[in-house]
């Protein structure tokens, strides 16, 4: 008889360089849904479901999806509905967030662009005034 393996917050911690805080507070927001043992429920034990569902949380924090967006997500994964659904609102939820992305980097690209123009005026004006300091000490 095979059992399923358990995790304990300090092994999930460790396993993806989290604190235990970030853990609980996945956790708060219903993210990760522990069972409780020993002494008044004291002790959180994390199934792989657990850990899977921690996984595809940090997975989509690193594409820049908020923790709702994550957890929104994750769940209709989790639930025995047609996946055809599911996937129209991973892909709409992505479409948007690709958009804002697009929009971010536009910005950067505009404004890196200034900074160009302005190291080159400001390069220009120390070359003058250098220029300008070596006559009027040479004179």
């Amino acid at each position: 008889m095979a059992t399923t393996p358990t995790y304990t917050i300090s092994d999930l911690a460790r396993e993806f360089d989290l604190t235990t805080r970030a853990i609980r507070f996945y956790e708060d927001m219903g993210l990760l849904q522990p069972q409780r043992e020993g002494p008044g429920g004291r002790n959180r034990v994390y199934s792989a479901r657990d850990r899977t569902r921690l996984k595809l949380t940090l997975r989509a924090k690193r594409l820049g999806l908020s923790l709702t967006e994550a957890r929104d997500i994750i769940d209709t994964y989790d639930s025995p509905r047609d996946t055809g659904p599911q996937l129209r609102k991973f892909l709409t939820v992505l479409a948007g967030h690709r958009r804002q992305l697009e929009e971010q980097m536009a910005d950067l690209v505009a404004n890196l662009e200034e900074v160009k123009v302005h190291e080159k005026e400001a390069r220009a004006l120390l070359d003058k005034v250098e220029k300008g300091a070596k006559a009027s000490s040479a004179g």
